[in-house]
C-alpha cells in the first residue's frame, strides 16, 4: 500500500470516526444538562497508521492492500471512551444502540467476563453511515469504553508485560491489580445515590 492509497483509503473512516465522536460529545453534553452530571471523563480517537494495518494485516496472514484492510479489520477508526463508572459504560452502550442509523457489527464485554489476564473493557463496533457525491456506505468504528481505572490498568500493562522485559515477572501480579481496581471501583461507585 503507497503512502498515497493509505491517504485516501482512510478518508471515509475518519468521517465515520468524526461521526461516532460527535454523536458522542452530543449524548453527554445532553446528560449533563439533563442530569447535571455527565458519564464521560475524556475521548481519546485514532486512525490506524499505514505501518500498524500493514503489520495487522500480515499477522492475520493477508495482503497488505487496501482491499485486505477494508475486509478484514475492524478497528481502522477507534475511539475510547473513558467514563467514571461501570454503569456510565453500559448507559452509553445502550443510548448508543438506540440510534437507528447505526448498526452494531460486533460487540465483547470484557467487563462482565474480563480476559485471562485481568484486562476489562466493553469493546463494540458499529457501522457508521459515510455519505459520498455517489451514495452512502456503512464504515467500521471501534469504540471501547473504560472506566479510568481500566485505562490506567490496561495502559500499565501494555507498557510492562506486553512492551516491556519483564512481562512474565509482572504477568500475574497484574491479574491481581486488576481485581483490586475493580473492587475499589464498586467501593466509590457504592457512594452515588439511584
Amino acid at each position: 500500500m503507497t503512502e498515497e492509497e493509505y491517504l485516501s483509503f482512510i478518508q471515509p473512516y475518519e468521517d465515520a470516526l468524526n461521526n461516532i465522536q460527535v454523536r458522542i460529545d452530543v449524548l453527554n453534553k445532553d446528560y449533563r444538562r439533563k442530569q447535571l452530571n455527565y458519564p464521560i471523563h475524556h475521548v481519546q480517537y485514532r486512525i490506524k497508521q499505514k505501518e500498524s494495518i500493514e503489520n495487522k494485516l500480515i499477522k492475520c496472514g493477508n495482503d497488505t492492500t487496501t482491499d485486505a484492510a477494508r475486509n478484514c479489520l475492524t478497528d481502522i477508526g477507534g475511539i475510547r471512551v473513558i467514563c467514571y463508572f461501570v454503569r456510565d459504560i453500559y448507559g452509553i452502550v445502550d443510548l448508543l444502540r438506540k440510534q437507528t442509523d447505526i448498526v452494531v457489527i460486533k460487540e465483547s464485554d470484557y467487563i462482565r467476563t474480563p480476559k485471562g489476564n485481568g484486562y476489562r473493557s466493553y469493546h463494540i463496533v458499529f457501522g457508521v453511515p459515510v455519505y459520498h457525491t455517489d451514495g452512502m456506505e456503512y464504515y467500521p468504528v471501534e469504540v471501547q469504553l473504560r472506566t479510568m481505572s481500566m485505562d490506567l490498568w490496561a495502559s500499565m500493562e501494555h507498557r510492562i508485560c506486553y512492551k516491556g522485559e519483564k512481562k512474565d515477572e509482572a504477568a500475574a501480579e497484574f491479574i491481581n491489580y486488576s481485581a483490586a481496581l475493580k473492587q475499589m471501583e464498586e467501593e466509590m461507585e457504592g457512594f452515588l445515590s439511584d
